[in-house]
């Protein structure tokens, strides 16, 4: 089942059950993806629509970041909500240890030999993990990995 097609049905879902942020998240997704169709004038593809979902969850947690650090709490609530919404629609996300074990395999591949060579090694990894890893938790790992 596509990402939109669990979308539609969640919508129903939150409709009939009247839950109101979780229909107000998937409304606020499926117009993403709308948008994105429309200027791309075709369907997305599954990896779109993931990269979609990832940047929507990603603006979510910056915003979340800053509440916290503001101090509004009721804020901070009502977007950790939405994250949880998000990531239902996410694919599993990978283990360090397996992250660990993708980025010493693309620095094999590569030949990296130092934090230079980050983004050649970075540019290997990121599609191999493409909304299965956060890639602040992919860049820390290559960054320990890599020799100075």
């Amino acid at each position: 089942m596509s990402v939109m097609e669990r979308l539609n049905q969640d919508m129903k879902q939150a409709m009939k059950d009247k839950a109101a942020l979780k229909l107000s998240v998937i409304r606020m997704v499926k117009a993403a993806f709308q948008n994105e169709e429309i200027n791309k004038g075709r369907q997305l593809s599954e990896d779109e629509e993931l990269t979609i979902l990832t940047r929507e969850l990603k603006q979510r947690r910056e915003s979340l970041h800053e509440f916290e650090k503001g101090g509004r709490m009721d804020l901070a609530d009502k977007t950790r909500e939405e994250i949880e919404v998000l990531s239902a629609y996410m694919p599993e996300q990978l283990s360090e240890n397996k992250v660990r074990e993708i980025v010493r395999e693309a620095i094999a591949s590569t030949g990296a030999s130092s934090k230079k060579e980050m983004g050649k090694v970075m540019g290997a990894i990121m599609p191999k993990v493409k909304g299965k890893a956060d890639g602040t938790l992919v860049q820390k790992i290559v960054s320990e990995e890599l020799p100075t």
